[in-house]
């Protein structure tokens, strides 16, 4: 039987929040091993003149306690 845990992680991306979830498992993967799945909770946007400026997205990271 495995044993898992789950952190709350948040990331932003001037590209997109696809970039910004990527750079949350690159960050996390540097302290936390085993990182089996990611669930995107929530996904927001900051907007300046019109335009988006900054994605940012508030993951659930699952992964394995050895």
């Amino acid at each position: 039987m495995a044993v898992m845990k789950v952190i709350e992680v948040m990331s932003n991306s001037d590209k997109s929040w696809e970039d910004a979830t990527k750079k949350a498992i690159k960050e996390a993967s540097k302290t936390v091993k085993n990182i089996k799945s990611v669930f995107v909770q929530s996904q927001s946007a900051v907007v300046k003149d019109d335009n988006v400026t900054e994605f940012r997205v508030n993951l659930k990271l699952t992964f394995e306690v050895k």
